[in-house]
């Protein structure tokens, strides 16, 4: 596998040169695109959201979509006040990362997004995968920020995530490392979006927690509202659905673990608000199932702590990175 270009600037792994460079003075937005709506926030070098602004994604229109980038870089300050844009999206990037393969919300497909945005933005422009945005954020600023070594997984309708090691991105060959939700935990177990059978979201995701809550509770019914209620009340069968989910994510951390060897484990995303509902289970499970456990150090496992704001937050710290090695 290759590492990204895009390292830290922090004392943890530093391009050369740039422990030289005054960072303060780079002035970075990140934009994070998501299926429905387009996040923006001027960021500081020390990770403080000091501006933001949005707007709705138009998936079938992909030329209003950097009209939207457009307006939000100019409300923010413009080529007068940033010098760096970072841009997560939800889609398969190349590892070069400044095209899309793919994206499953946008209608684009083989595109050449960095040099577009670069077009009409005028300043440098890095791209990066959206749970990777998010995941560094988390790393620079957040859960990992006093490791070099990091897992983490987000826990949505799917199952994302982002892997650093030495204070580096790792995105693969392809540039689609870290798709940790189909890695395989159930053999020949449940049809997954992918294709693939037995793919940890299909075990470990949000959706997963609905659909068992709901066959447990008797109810087709149940909004996640009501599920969240339920779990305060520590109503038995909420309780037990979601079990069913941290032990899965705990299966998964093992495999992963045996691969990366992180110092930390962050996992995010809207069912990590549990927190140690969610985290006692996962840790249980993982004890249970990583045999080396008891000879060997091993990861802690903790909530992430940026929530909305990581894969902006990360997006422009990225940029900013790539602006001062390149300075």
């Amino acid at each position: 596998m290759t590492l990204s270009g895009l390292e830290g600037h922090s004392s943890r792994a530093l391009p050369a040169g740039v422990e030289r460079l005054d960072l303060s003075a780079v002035d970075a937005l990140g934009l994070d695109i998501g299926g429905t709506k387009i996040a923006g926030a001027r960021v500081s070098p020390d990770g403080e959201v000091l501006a933001q602004a949005s707007r709705p994604t138009t998936p079938d229109n992909p030329e209003g979509i950097l009209d939207a980038l457009a307006e939000i870089f100019h409300e923010l300050g413009g080529k007068e006040t940033l010098s760096a844009v970072g841009v997560a999206v939800a889609a398969f990037l190349n590892a070069e990362r400044d095209s899309i393969f793919f994206s499953p919300n946008i209608a684009w497909q083989n595109f050449p997004l960095k040099a577009a945005v670069t077009e009409r933005l005028g300043v440098p422009v890095v791209l990066e995968n959206d749970a990777n945005a998010a995941g560094w954020g988390e790393f620079r600023f957040g859960a990992a920020r006093d490791v070099t070594s990091m897992l983490m997984l987000t826990i949505g309708t799917g199952v994302g995530g982002a892997l650093v090691d030495d204070g580096r991105l790792l995105v693969g060959g392809f540039g689609m490392a870290a798709e940790l939700g189909h890695i395989i935990i159930e053999p020949g177990g449940r049809l997954c979006g992918c294709g693939s059978y037995g793919c940890l979201e299909q075990y470990a995701s949000g959706t997963a927690l609905m659909r068992d809550a709901r066959e447990r509770l008797g109810d087709e019914s149940l909004t996640q509202a009501a599920l969240t209620d339920l779990l305060v009340q520590r109503n038995p069968d909420a309780l037990g659905a979601l079990e069913g989910v941290a032990r899965a994510i705990g299966r998964g951390i093992t495999s992963l673990v045996a691969v990366t060897d992180p110092q930390r484990i962050v996992i995010g995303g809207g069912v990590a608000s549990a927190g140690e509902l969610l985290l006692a289970p996962i840790r249980e499970s993982f004890r249970e199932t990583y045999g080396a456990g008891n000879k060997r150090p091993i990861a802690d496992i903790a909530v992430a702590t940026m929530g909305n704001s990581a894969g902006v937050v990360g997006a422009a710290d990225l940029a900013r990175a790539r602006v001062a090695s390149e300075a």
